[in-house]
């Protein structure tokens, strides 16, 4: 098994208001990794903090640089950390 790490990712672009959160909750129950998505209170961006087998990980971020259809994405900020976080699911936070 692979080491695990956390992630964080910053989506910019028009990510708000087009089931951005649902998108990326769903493929991050399908790679089985852990953590939260939310709207940031720019209205222009979101962030993800996943953990999981860098692998997965980085299958997460390709499908969050396509974003779902009505996304616009423009830019993604990613920043590797080593594993220090405890979630238990992956889940939307409002």
């Amino acid at each position: 098994m692979s080491d695990l790490v956390s992630v964080q990712t910053i989506v910019y672009g028009c990510v708000q208001g087009v089931s951005f959160r649902d998108f990326t909750l769903r493929w991050a129950k399908e790679l089985g990794v852990v953590g939260y998505v939310r709207n940031l209170p720019d209205r222009t961006t979101v962030e993800i903090q996943a953990k999981g087998e860098r692998e997965k990980l980085e299958k997460l971020i390709e499908q969050l640089r396509l974003g779902p259809p009505g996304a616009e994405v423009e830019k993604v900020e990613i920043s590797w950390h080593t594993h220090n976080d405890s979630y238990s699911r992956f889940s939307i936070r409002y």
